[in-house]
This record gives structure tokens, C-alpha cells and sequence, in this order.
């Protein structure tokens, strides 16, 4: 599957940019996974490290990590960059969730 397919689901899919060596992406990632856990089959959450995918990326103009998009039907719906909490992003997924 590509990022075109991952990114036209009908589902708000959550993506995490983040590299192995960025400290608040460590922080992040378990709280994502939090999120993922209490969401559940209402979003699906990928995870792009940024070393290993340099090209889109740039692409996405990731200027610093960690980064968050949200996608739904091949449109970004939200972006934020650094650590988010677990109640702002439930929140945000929630309104993306039920909104078609």
C-alpha cells in the first residue's frame, strides 16, 4: 500500500513523523498509542520515520519533529507539530471521525 492509498481512506488515518534519535517523539509515540487504543477502529495511526523516508518528507514540508497530520478521503484535515496531549488529540480525531 502506498501513501495514496493510506491517505484516501475513508477512515481518519493519523500519521506520526518521527525519528528514532528525536527526543519528544519518544515522548509522543505512547501517547499516540494511547489514543489508538481508546479510538480503536475509529481512526488507524502510521508511523513515518523521517530519516528512512527523506523524499516525502520534503514533500510534506516536515520541517521538525514530531509532526501529526490527519488525513481522511485524501485530504489533510489538520496538521501540528511537537508533542500534542492525549485529550487534544482524541478531541481533534473525534471531530474528524464523525464528521464524513
Amino acid at each position: 500500500m502506498n501513501f495514496t492509498d493510506l491517505i484516501n481512506s475513508e477512515t481518519p488515518l493519523l500519521i506520526d513523523f518521527y525519528a528514532d534519535w528525536c527526543g519528544p517523539c519518544k515522548v509522543l509515540s505512547p501517547i499516540i498509542q494511547e489514543v489508538k487504543n481508546d479510538l480503536g477502529e475509529k481512526i488507524k495511526v502510521v508511523k513515518i520515520d523521517v530519516d528512512a523516508n527523506q523524499a516525502l518528507s520534503q514533500k510534506l514540508q516536515v520541517m521538525s519533529i514530531p509532526t501529526i497530520m490527519v488525513y481522511k478521503k485524501g485530504e489533510l484535515l489538520w496538521r501540528a507539530s511537537g508533542v500534542q496531549t492525549k485529550q487534544a488529540l482524541i478531541s481533534k480525531l473525534n471531530e474528524f471521525a464523525t464528521n464524513n
